[in-house]
Formats: structure tokens, C-alpha cells, sequence
């Protein structure tokens, strides 16, 4: 099937998208992020807070071997990498539903920028303190019962969604 080496992965080009999670509780919901990230050889994940780091052997029952091949650094608080971040030259879009928050499918991207998502716990969803330091919202559009989705669903969407916009519709 033409896979990658966990090294080519190191070296390959990365989609210029970093994950940021936000107090993310379940160690099964941070080893599908890290397999979605994998899939679409983003830059990096983000842990913060209370979110659980490899090596760990839940992470690793979804990971399935993700938290070898995608960089991750871990902080403190995600206000802390949010500072980092945007040091970089990072735009960084806490996804959550607010007040002006822009449909995740109309947001706009430069193929020159570096991008960051941030996603909140599963109970209590992004920190107000982090919304109020990004650079904007980005909201997945419902139609049901439910307004949330689960943390590691919306990070396949939204991840999904930025390699669509980056290397797809750029071609």
C-alpha cells in the first residue's frame, strides 16, 4: 500500500496544521487524534493540561502507534502554547460554537499560512481564556438533537476539512 516509515513520516512535508487539546480526558479520544493527525502528516499535537501524554498504553489501543510518528510537546496550560503558537506566525481558531464563529466549511485558508485548531474537554469544551486569546472560531454546522460531537470526531472533520482546503483544492 505504499506506507511511509515512521522516519519518511519525520521527514516528509507536513500540512501546516498543529492540534491543540485542551484538557481532553479520554486516553482513547487522544490516540484517535493522534491516528487522524498521522493520516493527514500534520505538524504537530499539542497536549495540555489535564490531556495525558505517550508513552501510554490506552493511547496506544487507538493510536495504534500515531503517538510514534506524529511530533507532539506537551504544556502546562493551553494558554502557554496558544502563546507559542501565535510566536510562530500560527493562526490559531479555538473550534467551538460562539458568537461570530465562522462554518468550518466556509472558513478561508492560504496555501503560505500556518494554521492551529484548538479542542476542548469533552464535558466543558474549549476554556473561555483560550477562546478569547485565538485569532477566531470555527464551528462544525448541526442539524440534530445534539450540539456536540465527539472530541476525536470533530478533530477528523476539522483536520479533514484544512488538508481538503491546503493540498486538495490548491491542486
Amino acid at each position: 500500500m505504499h506506507r511511509m516509515t515512521v522516519d519518511e513520516f519525520r521527514n516528509a512535508e507536513k500540512l501546516p496544521l498543529t492540534v491543540v487539546l485542551d484538557d481532553v480526558r479520554s486516553l482513547h479520544n487522544v490516540g484517535s487524534v493522534f491516528r487522524s493527525c498521522d493520516a493527514f502528516r500534520i505538524e504537530a499535537i499539542y497536549l495540555c493540561g489535564i490531556t495525558a501524554t505517550p508513552p501510554n498504553a490506552e493511547i496506544h489501543k487507538t493510536a495504534l502507534g500515531a503517538e510514534d510518528s506524529v511530533a507532539w510537546k506537551y504544556f502546562k496550560t493551553t494558554a502557554e502554547a496558544v502563546a507559542e503558537l501565535h510566536s510562530t506566525g500560527h493562526m490559531v481558531f479555538a473550534v467551538e460554537q460562539c458568537e461570530g464563529s465562522t462554518k468550518l466549511h466556509e472558513m478561508d485558508v492560504d496555501g503560505n499560512g500556518r494554521y492551529a485548531v484548538i479542542l476542548g474537554n469533552e464535558v466543558k469544551g474549549v476554556h473561555q481564556e483560550v477562546v478569547d486569546m485565538s485569532d477566531g472560531c470555527l464551528e462544525i454546522p448541526q442539524f440534530g438533537t445534539k450540539h456536540s460531537l465527539n472530541v476525536s470526531v470533530t478533530a477528523g472533520m476539522v483536520v479533514w476539512e484544512f488538508a481538503r482546503k491546503l493540498l486538495l483544492d490548491a491542486r
